[in-house]
């Protein structure tokens, strides 16, 4: 897909639920300069908040009360990016009233509701997208066709997610400056405090995706966990249906740039992949080596707006009935369950854990 700005006849109307950070800095902007979509409304339960972002992206209502956004008929959509407990009784609520709905990763936080909402979904034939949005980068999403085309059998596959100390100093500087307001309904407790779960979700979540993405479903994890001073460090074992063997590490956070990529091995080819922070809107550096041909070829990747990119995604599996090129439920379920895997494989000293057999939520 070639960068194009320039309004399609035919738009979808969406409605954005939370006018926080994630939306700030990816679904606001995403929406306005998508070819596809139009910024119907915007809801967040802070009136200050909400007033600053519609004064900012001009939508054609704004809302504190997420039930009077659900009844505009002028709505067909709504983009969830709000806190990870909401995910799924806001989604539901969505798809209740008629709207189809993109939710921001994790879907959730157990796989019991999120099977739940999969199934309310299909029930009521809405299209409900997770918003794993690296398979929207244009080196990635090269990548994969290789693989799926030129690697001949695939056999291993090794992928790494290490955040940086220096990761708020970057987003600081690139990041659009993020505005807050007073209001902001937060979650019971504080999710954050509990380290290991929240850097499991909200990290993990891409880590696992990823491999998910490239090499297949995933059978079953074994994992170990260190937490040494600031930094957690995860280990994980993976085998993947398709008889794949692979090695994940999650680190938040290195004493290093961000470190983050892949590399996937066939008989035929290799795929080597480098990615950045992604608030560098920088897509990754991928290298794929065809053994057939003894070339190795790296593509340009000019657009690096994965954020606008999978929204537009989004829009014409709504508007079109296109095939999914995202993240679906199924999809988003797996990586619940090889997120909560890998904590309870740590919990029982690195034992093996199969995800069919996987329950619970972190």
């Amino acid at each position: 897909m070639n960068i194009n700005f320039k309004k399609e006849e035919r738009l979808l109307k969406v409605g954005i639920l939370g006018c926080g950070q994630i939306s700030q800095a990816a679904h606001l902007i995403g929406v306005t300069k998508s070819r596809n979509l139009h910024l119907q409304a915007i809801c967040d339960a802070s009136e200050e908040l909400c007033s600053k972002m519609a004064a900012i992206y001009s939508p054609d209502r704004a809302y504190t009360d997420y039930e009077e956004m659900l009844a505009d008929p002028e709505v067909e959509a709504v983009i969830i990016g709000i806190g990870d407990q909401f995910h799924v009784p806001c989604a539901k609520k969505a798809i209740l009233a008629g709207k189809h709905v993109f939710v921001e990763k994790p879907m959730g936080v157990s796989i019991e509701e999120c099977e739940e909402l999969d199934q309310l979904a299909k029930e009521n034939g809405r299209k409900l997208q997770v918003g794993h949005m690296k398979r929207y980068d244009e080196g990635i999403s090269f990548g994969k066709k290789f693989a799926d085309e030129k690697l001949g059998t695939p056999t291993t596959y090794k992928g790494w997610y290490c955040d940086s100390i220096g990761r708020y100093t970057l987003t600081d500087n690139v990041q659009p400056v993020i505005c807050s307001g007073a209001g902001a309904i937060k979650p019971a407790g504080n999710p954050k405090e509990i380290l290991d779960h929240y850097y499991l979700l909200g990290h993990g979540s891409h880590l696992f995706d990823t491999a998910l993405y490239m090499a297949g479903p995933i059978r079953a994890v074994s994992a170990r966990y260190v937490h040494s001073e600031k930094q957690h460090s995860w280990l994980i074992d993976c085998e993947f249906e398709n008889g794949v063997i692979g090695n994940l590490n999650l680190i938040v956070s290195i004493a290093e740039l961000w470190h983050e990529g892949f590399e996937y091995y066939g008989t035929k080819g290799t795929v080597f992949a480098n990615t950045f922070n992604p608030w560098e809107f920088r897509s990754s550096e991928v290298d794929c080596f065809d053994a057939e041909t003894q070339t190795r070829v790296r593509p340009a990747a000019f657009d690096g707006q994965f954020y606008r990119r999978e929204l537009e995604g989004f829009a014409d599996t709504v508007l079109y009935d296109a095939p999914y090129t995202g993240a679906t439920a199924e999809d988003g379920i797996m990586v619940m369950k090889a997120l909560i895997a890998t904590y309870q494989s740590v919990q029982q000293h690195g034992a093996w854990i199969l995800l069919k057999d996987v329950k619970g939520g972190l």
